[in-house]
């Protein structure tokens, strides 16, 4: 029926520093210990994450029990913007700026341009271990938003104009951000998804949420 939607849920997690993006792990060579997962932090049937975070960064992770919403998400194909905090080494140069907004040449390719600035240190937890400090090397803050999700892409995006993260923090993807999260808590959200079209798909873009309910692990 046109105009008709589905209700899909969606979870914002904050995931803390030295979490999988996943729900299991294996012990390997190189990785004898076990290493915490979402499921020692979100225990909800059905949910899977839309798309990953790298397991030494920290931020917003999206999970859904939907596959449609799943796809919007995490697929390259729908260029959903994502915003980083990047603490790095040195203090970050007009130049750098200017460079990651056009994009970087990297291995596997030139990436799009972005939106980038510095920023002030924001008002965040601590994070567990800290980030190594020497006092003869500076840090600062940018932000970075990009349609992208290449493995570890921002961390070598900074790298490659000559300022290495030391911590990396997902702000943002779409309209979803962190705010009222601290690590390790989640908020859980209703959207109205549009309905499938005759050929059988929906529609990518969401109408409207509800308004969220925060939850914390006990």
């Amino acid at each position: 029926m046109p105009g008709s939607y589905l209700i899909a849920e969606l979870i914002l997690f904050n995931k803390p520093f030295h979490v999988l993006s996943q729900f299991t792990d294996k012990r390997t060579a190189a990785e004898p210990e076990l290493r915490s997962t979402l499921a020692d932090w979100i225990e909800i049937p059905g949910a899977y994450p839309a798309g990953r975070l790298d397991y030494d960064s920290e931020g917003l992770l999206l999970l859904t029990d939907d596959g449609s919403l799943q796809h919007r998400i995490a697929s390259p194909t729908q260029k959903m913007s994502k915003t980083y905090w990047v603490q790095v080494e040195g203090n970050i140069s007009a130049s750098a700026i200017v460079a990651l907004s056009a994009g970087v040449t990297l291995k596997d390719g030139r990436t799009r341009p972005a939106k980038a600035r510095a920023m002030e240190e924001p008002a965040l937890w601590p994070r567990v271990p800290p980030v190594r400090w020497r006092n003869s090397v500076p840090t600062s803050w940018l932000e970075l938003i990009i349609t992208e999700g290449r493995n570890r892409q921002v961390r070598r995006m900074t790298a490659a104009v000559g300022f290495p993260a030391l911590r990396l923090i997902r702000y943002r993807i779409g309209d979803w951000s962190l705010e009222g999260l601290e690590p390790g808590d989640y908020r859980r959200i209703r959207i109205n998804l549009p309905a499938a079209s005759p050929s059988g798909n929906r529609p990518a873009s969401t109408r409207s949420a509800k308004l969220p309910k925060r939850t914390r692990r006990s």
